[in-house]
């Protein structure tokens, strides 16, 4: 028989690699409304995953389609914007 021991020492040994940096919470921060999008749109899609989508279940799945690509579109704008060099050749 083969016993099962806890490794709680091995686990614990690393703690303080365990927590998020502060820039891993900046960045989840920045990514904030392209998570909370991608949720609305999770959730209207279980909505409709086991009846036929009526009208109404319809425009819910493309606003909350254009919600999460708007708000990809505005992370990516934002990330590019911060990324490019100031000044150089026009």
């Amino acid at each position: 028989m083969s016993h099962i021991v806890t490794v709680q020492e091995a686990v614990t040994a690393f703690a303080d690699f365990i927590e998020p940096t502060n820039a891993e919470l900046d960045a989840i921060e920045r990514e904030m409304p392209v998570i909370l999008a991608d949720v609305d749109l999770l959730d209207a899609q279980i909505i409709t995953l086991d009846r036929t989508p009526t009208e109404l279940d319809a425009r819910r799945l493309r606003r909350a389609r254009r919600r999460a690509l708007a708000a990809r579109v505005e992370l990516a704008n934002r990330t590019a914007g911060a990324t490019l060099p100031t000044g150089g050749a026009a």
